[in-house]
């Protein structure tokens, strides 16, 4: 089972091996998709964890014991196709391929499947027009 979530944790806590940990002790595969970690600075972190229901529940509770902020990712990649001026800077950025420009047409086109919610193309897009829907 795989459940994508966003961890935010306080400065003391940003030592702390949070992925060896869910590795070694839930058995637990981390894959990191956006971090921002500065020392002297809260952490945040997005995940997409791997495991058996069961660990994965085991290892969202012991973060969570670890006052670490678990929210469970929901959000979707939104695009005002009104505003889109189909420039194709989102495309560049986006790891997935799920937004790519038509070769026909020069429109842009969202896979929605592909998209992993790593939000890289949301300060690329000159005109605003990529947003999240939370």
């Amino acid at each position: 089972m795989k459940k994508r979530v966003t961890l935010t944790f306080p400065q003391r806590s940003i030592h702390m091996p949070i992925t060896y940990r869910l590795a070694k002790d839930f058995n637990v595969a981390a894959n990191i998709i956006r971090a921002q970690v500065a020392p002297n600075q809260v952490g945040k972190l997005v995940l997409e964890l791997s495991g058996d229901i069961d660990e994965l529940d085991a290892a969202v509770e012991w973060m969570r014991l670890k006052n670490i902020d678990v929210c469970l990712a929901s959000r979707e990649i939104l695009i005002d196709e009104d505003s889109c001026i189909d420039c194709g800077l989102c495309t560049g950025v986006c790891p997935t391929e799920a937004l790519t420009l038509q070769p026909e047409t020069f429109r842009l086109n969202f896979i929605r499947s592909r998209c992993i919610v790593c939000e890289q193309c949301i300060p690329t897009c000159p005109v605003q027009a990529i947003s999240t829907n939370l």
